[in-house]
């Protein structure tokens, strides 16, 4: 009797035991999945998985990995990765925004860039507004170059970064941009003393800068539009409806044709639909010309940042060896063909990509 109770308590014991683990490992993957209203739905993102998403850079710095990198680096990696798009001193080309200009040596000592309130000032640069040098990194670190973001390593962007403040006479062609002189670097920003907090719908206060009651009679029925592209310039790069993302609703207006008479409605009429567009299988060449980025420098009748995609088949037609050619020409870049811009190589496409790619282009098969 003695040993079957003591068999009934060992039982027991290793019951509790059972149970215990039991308990343990639900609550663990309780905490993995997420709350109990949504069971089995999701999980925790691992430590790795925070670290690699989590690389934006505050304006006091924190975040930014160690590293350094010289003007002179700078340039090199520039002339190779984004002249191509932002001009060989950061003059840009006719699509984008130039980076460098309409700063002075006042304006580093100042804070505050004094053409920005010239109404002679043809264009705005990226160093006349920017107030903080933690921002072109941080940019730069994690979307360029275009057609390879994130490729860039921390050493690479101190390096960028100098050459584009060099480009503004922030700091001298010899200069090293690291982790540990970066905040001294940030004294000398044109704009730094620049940015303004209180304007738009809020104040420093909290209170809103607009008090007025929302038109709930006699309302406007007309809205008349107030501003369209001129018609020389319309068409001038290309269909827009054909080079917006494909995300969203909408994919822009269709500038083949003339413009809208009235604003869209709810239903987005007067606009090309994202949905209206079928989205080719992985493997096609239209897929493989969006998805490698090679419609922000090329479309298909108008010259772009490159030469428009009819414009290199009737170059290349009938030409020996011209499928060749322009497959070593997509690999390894080039420049001088087309003009003074250059092609930026593509090393990640495999053989069978550029050979799909190119005989698209040159045949449209």
């Amino acid at each position: 009797m003695f040993k079957l109770d003591k068999l009934f308590a060992r039982l027991a014991l290793l019951s509790l035991a059972v149970f215990s683990a039991q308990l343990t490992y639900a609550q663990i993957a309780q905490s993995i999945q997420g709350p109990t209203k949504f069971p089995g739905i999701g999980r925790n993102a691992t430590p790795a998985e925070v670290i690699a998403w989590d690389i934006d850079v505050r304006p006091d710095f924190k975040g930014l990995p160690k590293g350094s990198g010289s003007v002179a680096q700078g340039q090199v990696i520039w002339e190779a990765k984004c002249a191509s798009c932002h001009g060989v001193f950061g003059e840009s080309n006719e699509i984008f925004t130039p980076i460098a200009g309409g700063t002075t040596i006042d304006d580093v000592k100042t804070g505050k860039v004094a053409s920005l309130g010239d109404r002679k000032q043809p264009q705005r640069t990226t160093l006349m507004k920017v107030p903080t040098v933690s921002t072109l990194w941080d940019y730069i670190y994690r979307a360029m170059p275009w057609n390879a973001p994130r490729s860039l390593t921390p050493d690479d962007t101190y390096a960028l970064v100098a050459f584009i403040l060099s480009l503004g006479e922030i700091i001298p062609d010899d200069f090293v941009l690291s982790n540990t002189n970066i905040a001294d670097v940030q004294k000398k920003m044109p704009n730094r003393n620049g940015m303004s907090l209180n304007h738009g719908f809020w104040s420093v206060n909290g209170k809103p800068d607009i008090n007025a009651q929302a038109c709930m009679n006699n309302c406007v029925k007309f809205v008349q539009i107030g501003s369209e592209l001129p018609d020389f310039a319309r068409n001038a790069h290309g269909n827009i409806a054909e080079q917006n993302r494909l995300y969203g609703p909408y994919r822009g207006s269709d500038t083949t044709k003339p413009p809208i008479a009235k604003l869209p409605g709810a239903t987005g009429e007067g606009l090309a639909h994202a949905a209206d567009t079928p989205v080719a299988t992985t493997k096609s060449p239209a897929a493989l010309f969006k998805s490698q980025n090679c419609s922000a420098c090329h479309a298909p009748n108008a010259k772009l940042v490159g030469p428009s995609i009819a414009a290199i088949a009737a170059k290349y037609q009938g030409q020996g060896g011209g499928q060749e050619k322009l497959m070593a020409k997509v690999k390894n870049g080039g420049s001088g063909v087309w003009g003074a811009i250059p092609m930026p190589p593509q090393p990640q496409l495999s053989d069978e990509d550029r050979t799909i790619l190119v005989r698209w282009m040159l045949t449209g098969q």
